[in-house]
């Protein structure tokens, strides 16, 4: 799956993402600023949270509950030096726990991340517009 859109288009978007997901680790892939976390927000209000949803740049993982007691987890590893902190913190069980696990910088532990998951990747295009790219991997 390949869409260009617009903030007013993201829930649309969020939608199509859980849609086509095939599993349920879903990694972010894209520049600073290019709206990973702004997109994310956006999927885990698709999936029935209504918490608050902020970034975990700093505790490395939030966790969310959905309206049907499901859990949601959200990463980011941009601030990990080493993959043993993401070790350390358990992230393989979370990853293997069935969960949606939404990971922004997974570059930063490429080798802990399972082979069965969705790329998701984000570019900035003119006007205000991205481009989200979406690949299960098996």
């Amino acid at each position: 799956m390949e869409k260009n859109y617009s903030l007013p288009e993201i829930s649309e978007i969020a939608k199509e993402i859980i849609k086509h997901a095939k599993h349920k680790v879903l990694l972010f892939y894209g520049n600073m600023g290019v709206g990973k976390t702004t997109l994310i927000k956006e999927i885990v209000k698709e999936l029935g949270v209504l918490d608050q949803v902020s970034s975990p740049t700093f505790s490395l993982v939030n966790e969310y509950h959905t309206q049907k007691n499901e859990k949601v987890f959200h990463f980011d590893f941009y601030r990990i030096e080493e993959e043993e902190e993401a070790l350390d913190m358990g992230v393989e069980e979370y990853f293997y726990s069935n969960n949606w696990c939404l990971v922004e910088w997974p570059n930063k532990v490429e080798n802990l991340l399972p082979l069965k998951s969705v790329t998701v990747s984000i570019t900035a295009n003119e006007n205000q517009l991205r481009t989200v790219q979406l690949t299960n991997n098996e």
